[in-house]
């Protein structure tokens, strides 16, 4: 009876709580996630989230009626593609086992007619061959991954791709890759283990980079198919990485983007005759963000930075491509343009605008006739005018490290001692905060919350020495800016001192326990999602999977079992006293269920007021749509009791345990 009575009080907690925020509207798949036109501009394949998959579809640019459509099973995503000619393209595959893991490719690439016919693997590991007695001709049943180098445009029938034999650290080869009969010709074998490959304007390999279980970066250049392969960077003895981006039109030049000592990465201008190095681009604050091609794609012309804003820059800002840019950003002020793909004649391009309040739009650019027409959106259930602004904020850390990072503050609202969400991301390293559309932040700030997230040291985009200096940093200095940050908005007044709460997923879940741990008078309540807690048996599962990981965790998150320990949420339980949130998948192969299991186990025996909500049938981050509902119903319930409107006017309490 008392169990009952309290899950009918809990009940009427979360529906006090959401009645002014309908969920659903942020836990909707997008309409598309990826558009691309045909090369003739006759179809347009976009790629469309479904529950637990991704698929795509093809449909008439005219008409917008579907041709063809494709998907796998259950956590298998369409990850990219590419028009080979105008008539096929060719898909890869990734996996995700849950909403926020990072999609692992599998290395399996389909082809399928714009019409929906011929539909077949082309290489990977569900690859069978007709046999004999058949006149189809079989393909090579090898156990490998296979992934796209180029798309060859002037070559109906080809690709580059590289293949990948099945085990750990290998020697890669590039193929030519035929997408109507899956036949692939070796085109070139690479000089260093676990190697990707960059080709010239004519499809022919130039570069290849990679590593072995060492995790050291190694560059090598070749004049051509005959060429000899010759070393030109590596990272262990000039403490950089370099990638190649892709040639100039005229193949004189190759475009790398190089690592720095300090700062961001710069773009350089790479002589083969010479071994020259130019500097050509570089931003002060971070690092490039996405490579920006020729209109006709036959070559790199410039770059985008997403920083306090997203911006371009050109190689030269005087050619026809940048001021086609500048056009396009002039048609749509204060927003992200980017081109996505365009027809071989130039006379067509899909063009992507989005920005911190819109979720994207996609519009056919008539090159020819500088005109845009609107063609579709991602999420057209949000009016940008009613979201809520995102602004850059910077700080200097307790020890003079300068931080960024974005504030975003519910609309409407008197900016001053606002109820907060410090909200720290995932990965950690290399991961980073930009000012993008983030449905989740975009629903927190719905429910009357302003929301802090900081790129801690450790983040990527702001060159090398920033996102090493977060190495063997779990619990520590990465830690300290989260608090330094949540600090800075207390005292710049935006904060109210008193009605501050932590939450965050992944790497972000395990942030927000520390927090609590660390900072117990800072914050008031602290929530993980899909988090890890006990780093121990984190990393000892991870060195099981590869020498390379093994090798990542030892340089990134440590090997002092009892350090470690020591900064394990879960064995900390006893300094958390504020109330705490853990939600979790069973099929989590990230963050195992367990890490929660045991978090929860721990605070319950210190007494410190815990809940939590585990689906055995998800993995890292909730695909359901009922179970996604619940979790942010239970989240916006759990913040609103602890921070929001229920704990100003009294009507809740911060130490009640849901049963």
């Amino acid at each position: 009876m008392k169990t009952r009575w309290l899950m009918l009080l809990l009940a009427a907690w979360m529906t006090a709580a959401t009645a002014q925020v309908d969920v659903e509207p942020y836990v909707r798949k997008d309409n598309f996630t990826t558009i691309e036109i045909s090369p003739d501009g006759r179809y347009l394949a976009a790629t469309v989230p479904k529950e637990d998959r991704t698929g795509v579809v093809v449909f008439q640019r005219s008409d917008l009626k579907v041709t063809a459509s494709f998907a796998l099973g259950k956590n298998s995503h369409v990850d990219r593609v590419w028009w080979v000619n105008p008539e096929r393209l060719v898909i890869s595959i990734s996996e995700k086992f849950g909403l926020l893991a990072e999609p692992q490719p599998t290395g399996e690439l389909y082809a399928i007619n714009a019409n929906g016919k011929d539909a077949e693997i082309l290489v990977g590991q569900r690859v069978v061959g007709a046999g004999a007695g058949t006149r189809i001709n079989p393909k090579k049943q090898e156990k490998i991954a296979a992934f796209m180098v180029d798309d060859l445009r002037a070559d109906d029938k080809g690709v580059i791709v590289s293949a990948w034999p099945f085990k750990d650290d290998p020697f890669t080869r590039a193929e030519r890759l035929d997408v109507y009969s899956g036949r692939r010709t070796v085109v070139a074998r690479a000089p260093v283990q676990n190697a990707e490959f960059v080709t010239d304007g004519a499809g022919e390999v130039r570069f290849a980079y990679g590593a072995g279980s060492d995790n050291a970066n190694k560059l090598y250049y070749r004049d051509g198919r005959d060429g000899e392969w010759r070393l030109i960077n590596d990272e262990r003895l000039n403490h950089r990485r370099e990638w190649p981006l892709g040639f100039s039109s005229d193949g004189k030049l190759a475009y790398l983007r190089s690592e720095q000592l300090e700062g961001p990465d710069a773009i350089v201008a790479f002589d083969p005759a010479s071994g020259e190095r130019k500097p050509l681009l570089r931003d002060p604050v971070v690092d490039p963000s996405v490579v920006l091609y020729a209109v006709d794609g036959s070559a790199p012309v410039g770059v985008m930075y997403r920083g306090a804003r997203s911006r371009t820059a050109f190689f030269d800002e005087h050619s026809a491509d940048a001021i086609l840019y500048r056009k396009l950003e002039a048609t749509f002020p204060d927003q992200e343009v980017y081109i996505t793909s365009r027809t071989d004649d130039g006379a067509l391009a899909l063009v992507e605008v989005s920005s911190d309040r819109n979720p994207g739009d996609f519009y056919v650019f008539d090159i020819s006739h500088g005109k845009v027409a609107y063609l579709l959106s991602r999420g057209n259930w949000f009016d940008p005018d009613k979201m809520a602004p995102t602004r850059a904020i910077s700080l200097g850390a307790r020890d003079g490290v300068q931080l960024h990072g974005f504030l975003t503050t519910p609309l409407g609202i008197t900016q001053k001692a606002l109820p907060l969400v410090v909200f720290p991301h995932g990965g950690p390293f290399g991961v980073f905060e930009t000012n993008r559309f983030n449905t989740e932040v975009q629903l927190l700030a719905k429910a009357g919350y302003a929301v802090l997230r900081v790129n801690f040291r450790g983040s990527g985009n702001y060159g090398r020495e920033f996102r090493q200096s977060g190495a063997l940093q779990w619990g520590g200095r990465m830690q300290d800016d989260l608090t330094d940050a949540t600090r800075w908005a207390i005292a710049q007044g935006i904060a109210d001192a008193d009605r501050i709460c932590i939450y965050g997923a992944s790497y972000g879940g395990y942030a927000a326990l520390m927090g609590a741990a660390r900072e117990p008078a800072l914050y008031r309540c602290a929530a993980g999602y899909v988090g890890v807690y006990d780093l121990p048996m984190m990393t000892s599962a991870d060195r099981r999977k590869s020498k390379s990981l093994a090798t990542f965790n030892d340089e990134w998150v440590g090997t002092d079992v009892a350090l470690l320990t020591s900064v394990s949420p879960n064995r900390l339980a006893d300094r958390i006293r504020v109330p705490v949130f853990l939600a979790a998948g069973g099929e989590d192969e990230i963050a195992p269920i367990e890490h929660s299991r045991k978090m929860e186990a721990a605070l319950r025996q210190a007494g410190t007021p815990v809940e939590s909500l585990y689906y055995s049938n998800e993995g890292h981050g909730f695909y359901v749509q009922a179970h996604r509902v619940e979790f942010y119903q239970r989240l916006l319930a759990f913040l609103d009791r602890n921070i929001g409107a229920a704990r100003t006017k009294g009507g809740g309490s911060t130490d009640q345990t849901a049963p």
